[in-house]
């Protein structure tokens, strides 16, 4: 079972910082993890249909193939680092925080 640091969570429990004074902002970037999600699902979709066109050769080689494969796995690795990091942070993990993710 992993360890969860509730520090981190987006509940709604703890809206204020000591007396009340300031907030916490700990929202989830939108439009960054709706970008991570993006390159993760065309990335995957690319690769499979990259090795698909290299075994059946289309275009006339296997090299179309293969490249649309290198590009969609390209695609594929930030996508899931940062889906993943995205996801940790929601669950509320020790260790994962929505500002490790970078502004588009």
């Amino acid at each position: 079972m992993a360890y969860v640091d509730h520090a981190f969570s987006i509940s709604d429990e703890d809206d204020f910082l000591g007396g009340g004074s300031r907030s916490i902002e700990n929202r989830p970037p939108v439009k960054e993890i709706a970008f991570a999600v993006a390159l993760l699902v065309f990335g995957f979709i690319s690769v499979v249909a990259g090795f698909f066109m290299a075994v059946n050769r289309v275009g006339g080689d296997r090299a179309h193939g293969m490249f649309f494969a290198i590009l969609g796995g390209i695609m594929f690795l930030p996508g899931f680092y940062y889906t993943r990091i995205a996801y940790y942070a929601y669950k509320g993990y020790k260790g994962f925080s929505f500002s490790n993710i970078p502004p588009v």
